[in-house]
């Protein structure tokens, strides 16, 4: 079952179970995708956006809930900051389960050795081989740094 799908139905399950937060997350995630299926017909793809892409609009979605609940705390909206984090807690149960620190670490050796990287220019390749692999597994802000240490 493909990603779109496990969305769907998590859509009529929510409405069956009068889950408002789940329904309304969900709702939010579809209304993303569909927004970049549109923004790819326009560019010539008319099948979409792939499973790939949709776990980088969900992790973005995880990524700018994250900040937004950071601020509302900051700003002393709690309830406004609880409500975020109820839904990274929805849109996460349909991402793949994120990599540990020494997992990563393992990924990034890997996919330096795979592309034979030597130096800072082998940068793009290895971010490249890393997000094909393991696009919704890890957060590629935090890799960045890492694989520009090991090339450096």
């Amino acid at each position: 079952m493909n990603l779109r799908t496990k969305i769907t139905e998590g859509i009529k399950d929510a409405m069956r179970e009068k889950a408002t937060v789940r329904l309304s997350t969900l709702r939010l995630i579809n209304a993303a995708v569909k927004d970049q299926d549109i923004a790819a017909r326009a560019k010539g793809n008319s099948d979409g956006v792939d499973d790939g892409e949709v776990l980088a609009i969900m992790a973005k979605m995880v990524k700018q809930r994250h900040e937004s609940a950071r601020a509302y705390e900051e700003g002393g909206r709690l309830e406004l900051a609880e409500q975020e984090l109820a839904e990274i807690v929805v849109i996460e149960e349909y991402l793949p389960r994120q990599l540990s620190e020494e997992e990563v670490g393992k990924a990034v050796d890997a996919a330096i050795a795979e592309a034979g990287a030597a130096s800072i220019r082998d940068m793009g390749r290895v971010m490249g081989a890393l997000k094909g692999k393991y696009t919704g597994q890890m957060d590629f802000g935090t890799v960045g740094p890492m694989v520009k240490d090991r090339l450096s």
